[in-house]
């Protein structure tokens, strides 16, 4: 399949971006070139709000600049749309006739509704959550939305952003009234909306400023794991960051890691958004989503194409994309699924381990990867697989859950295991650990029966004798190097089942 590119613009109050996708063999979209431009677009509106010529000349040479890198590519389509320092303007259709007629593009600029519904589809398209909050603080405005069952409900655009709110502070840093003064005016407008005020739902994050207060958060705890997207804080989290930041001096605020110089002076009015909206939802947790409005944009194009407004499986979807990207036996994959099922089910029927159905589907989804770093080097194919899956954004998995499919997936003795585990050992329980060490060691079993990929053993016979546990492998050929691999992989989980695994292999023809 040849590779189709596209282009989106995304003309904002503070920054201009372009981005170049590449549509996937699956339909989903990958972000491939991603260019930034500040032009804060915003501080050109005179006293009649209207766009004044320097704003529009920056506009023109930011969007020329980005048509460069543009043709170095064949693109497909270029979508070039504005928000709120465009959409506030009241030359707003002077300001399109200029770009058109300077660069031939056609600039779209979204409506309030729009803009927030954008958001709304990045995200629930990019991760596996069923309701929650959406919110996207742009220079000029902040978007809000409430999705149920991953179906919009409700959504507003108020009238600030974080260039608007900086209004309230003096300098970079704020006093103590003036923090106050700004906390009592987004209280006051959150309220307004009685949807938002006591959902103990996710609040999602969206945008520059979201990505710069994780990224700052994550450098204070020196966060082992790479990826931004669908990273998980708390209340407390969101005030250390606040704490730190309004107790720096103006020159030290430049120098914060994670913290781009672009956004030093509007990052506190920023956080102060997510802080108190936090409070008005009564939010069980701030996750940020590295989608946002450009990709809600193109999964709209995608869905008029597909017919769906929703991807039904965002994870599926992800995990498939893998498999395409690192070129996987699917067949060897739906046979090992088969057989870890057998293995499975006996051992929680017959309460040889605890297992759950969370468990299953944590192991379904690690039969599915297990060979991811034979891509790179079979030698090492464990240490790959872990690193991949552990630091490679997956669309619907939180970054815990992500790096418990790695360990698991990565499975190749106990000793790499507690490697691997070693710099996060604080996440899990001691059971936890436990459990993930033996889905690991169950997997790791499963393949070695299918070690030449011919899928030579048809069906699992499961017994349990006077002093072992007899399994007879049922095979449709010669299963030799099966047998060897199943010697020798089996001692992983009779350590885990606390006895013998007696193993027979029967030809049937």
């Amino acid at each position: 399949m040849p590779a189709h590119y596209y282009a989106i613009i995304d003309i904002g109050s503070n920054t201009m971006r372009l981005v170049i996708y590449m549509r996937e063999q699956g339909g989903r979209l990958k972000e491939i070139e991603n260019v930034k431009a500040v032009a804060r677009l915003r501080t050109y509106l005179d006293e009649n709000n209207e766009l004044t010529a320097p704003g529009i000349e920056q506009l023109i040479n930011t969007l020329t600049s980005f048509q460069e890198v543009m043709n170095t590519y064949s693109l497909q389509d270029i979508v070039c749309v504005a928000t709120a320092a465009i959409r506030q303007a009241n030359n707003q259709s002077t300001i399109q006739s200029e770009v058109e007629k300077q660069t031939g593009l056609q600039m779209r600029i979204l409506s309030e509704h729009e803009e927030a519904f954008y958001g709304y589809l990045a995200v629930v398209n990019s991760t596996s959550i069923k309701d929650g909050i959406t919110v996207d603080i742009g220079g000029g405005s902040t978007e809000v939305t409430y999705f149920k069952n991953r179906k919009l409900i409700e959504s507003h655009s108020f009238p600030f952003g974080a260039l608007t709110l900086k209004q309230f502070f003096k300098k970079d840093i704020p006093t103590k009234d003036e923090w106050h003064k700004l906390h009592n005016y987004l209280l006051d407008q959150f309220h307004q909306l009685p949807w938002l005020v006591n959902q103990e739902i996710p609040l999602i994050a969206i945008g520059g400023s979201a990505r710069n207060l994780v990224q700052i958060d994550q450098n204070m705890k020196n966060y082992p794991l790479a990826g931004l997207h669908q990273y998980q804080m708390y209340d407390a989290d969101i005030r250390s960051v606040q704490y730190y930041l309004t107790s720096l001096k103006p020159e030290k605020l430049q120098k914060v890691e994670g913290l781009s110089k672009d956004r030093a002076d509007i990052i506190i009015p920023a956080i102060e958004v997510f802080e108190t909206l936090y409070q008005t939802i009564h939010a069980d947790r701030f996750i940020l989503s590295r989608k946002g409005l450009r990709d809600g944009v193109f999964y709209q194009q995608l869905s008029k194409e597909m017919g769906i407004d929703i991807f039904p499986n965002v994870l599926e979807d992800s995990i498939q994309e893998m498999i395409n990207d690192y070129q996987l036996n699917t067949k060897q994959i739906i046979h090992v699924q088969y057989l870890t099922r057998t293995l499975f089910t006996y051992f929680k029927d017959h309460g040889l381990i605890h297992f759950t159905k969370n468990d299953w589907e944590l192991l379904q989804r690690a039969c599915y990867l297990c060979h991811l770093g034979e891509y790179i080097d079979a030698e090492s194919s464990a240490q790959h697989t872990f690193y991949l899956l552990a630091n490679r954004t997956i669309d619907g998995l939180m970054h815990k859950e992500r790096l418990e499919l790695a360990l698991v997936a990565s499975y190749k003795n106990k000793t790499t295991f507690k490697q691997f585990m070693k710099p996060y050992k604080e996440w899990f329980l001691k059971s936890e650990r436990k459990k993930l060490r033996y889905l690991g060691a169950l997997l790791k079993f499963s393949y070695s029966l299918d070690a030449t990929k011919r899928q030579v053993v048809k069906e699992l016979l499961i017994d349990q004798g006077d002093e072992s546990l007899l399994v007879t492998a049922k095979c449709h050929n010669d299963a030799l190097p099966e047998a060897y691999q199943a010697e020798k992989q089996k001692k992983h989980l009779e350590k885990v089942l606390k006895q013998p695994l007696d193993i027979t292999f029967t030809q049937h023809p």
